[in-house]
């Protein structure tokens, strides 16, 4: 016999006993005598039969598999969130299937449809940059399935979700510079209706409107949050009227992009920009200067939402919404925005 994908039906032959006698062999069933069983896993054991769990699953209805969707399973952040979960969520018994969308929701509406062919438990989300709509996350109510969302949430939709205040993140950030002396501050933004990004711009429109600055549309910038975003921006900065003098990002690609281009033009940070960013990705800490950024507490995140999955699935339908839990991020503070000391 090839020892390459054995299958039950391969030990039942070779032993001339049913299918479903090695199965049930295989799960130690009474009604299975001590000798069979011997058998039958002494012949798996020797094959390295490997159950098919998508075919379990099929017959069970449920696989004990909880599937994740991430924009980008690069990001610290995600894979924070997702080691989070993976902790709390195998501690009871579950595996994770992970799917990214690479910030598109034609990838995402894929996705969806791949874990309920998986027969997935739940489906935990953080939306693309793309979704504007719910239509295809309506399939999930249909067939049953939970859905929790975390950082990135579709508004209007009533489940349970784990986010940080990102609008607080912002304001202390922006409030944080205003502190050092910064006025004339560019916020690059993303996507503004996503709610993690609009919120950020409430926060630093917040902390700018309580210094008693008049933000001009022109100083809030909606780019790609990644390195060329970034430095888009900041050329676009130095053709406005008043050339900015720090630039808050809303997340730490888009601030490195700016820093690099500034650098590029032999500008002294923080001196003559100061430079803060969103997410705490981990080359902040090793920048020249060292980026100021927001921690958004991606580990935490990711075990809350799992252990709400947990509670969750106590519910009787998944109609029933859970809770909405907002954490509260921190400030980190560093080179690129320190003028006074």
């Amino acid at each position: 016999m090839s020892k390459q994908h054995i299958t039950i039906h391969d030990i039942a032959k070779e032993l001339n006993v049913s299918a479903s006698t090695v199965s049930r062999a295989l799960q130690n069933h009474p009604r299975i005598s001590q000798s069979t069983r011997e058998a039958v896993k002494k012949l798996a054991e020797r094959y390295n039969y490997q159950p098919n769990v998508v075919a379990s699953s099929l017959r069970r209805g449920k696989s004990r598999t909880v599937g994740v969707i991430v924009p980008r399973i690069n990001r610290n952040f995600f894979a924070n969130v997702i080691g989070g979960m993976e902790e709390v969520l195998a501690a009871s018994g579950y595996n994770l299937m992970i799917c990214q969308t690479h910030e598109r929701v034609e990838n995402e509406a894929s996705a969806i449809k791949t874990l309920i062919n998986a027969r997935v438990d739940a489906i935990l989300l953080s939306i693309s940059m793309e979704t504007t709509s719910n239509d295809h996350l309506k399939v999930l109510l249909e067939r049953d399935i939970r859905l929790l969302f975390f950082d990135r949430v579709f508004e209007g939709t009533n489940v349970g979700s784990v986010v940080v205040d990102d609008q607080l993140g912002a304001y202390l950030n922006v409030k944080h510079l205003l502190e050092q002396g910064y006025r004339r501050i560019v916020h690059v933004a993303g996507a503004d209706h996503i709610t993690v990004y609009r919120e950020r711009k409430d926060g630093y429109l917040k902390a700018m409107t309580e210094a008693g600055i008049d933000v001009p549309p022109s100083w809030i910038m909606e780019k790609p949050l990644i390195l060329e975003g970034g430095e888009s921006a900041f050329e676009t900065g130095i053709e406005l009227s008043g050339v900015p003098d720090a630039y808050f990002c809303a997340g730490d690609f888009a601030a490195l992009g700016v820093m690099q281009a500034a650098l590029k033009q032999g500008l002294r940070i923080p001196e003559d920009l100061g430079i803060t960013g969103f997410a705490n990705e981990p080359f902040t800490a090793f920048l020249e200067p060292s980026l100021t950024t927001v921690d958004q507490r991606g580990g935490e995140m990711g075990k809350i939402v799992a252990e709400m999955f947990l509670q969750c699935g106590k519910k009787t339908t998944p109609a029933e919404s859970c809770d909405q839990i907002v954490l509260k991020p921190e400030l980190i503070i560093r080179n690129s925005s320190i003028l006074t000391r």
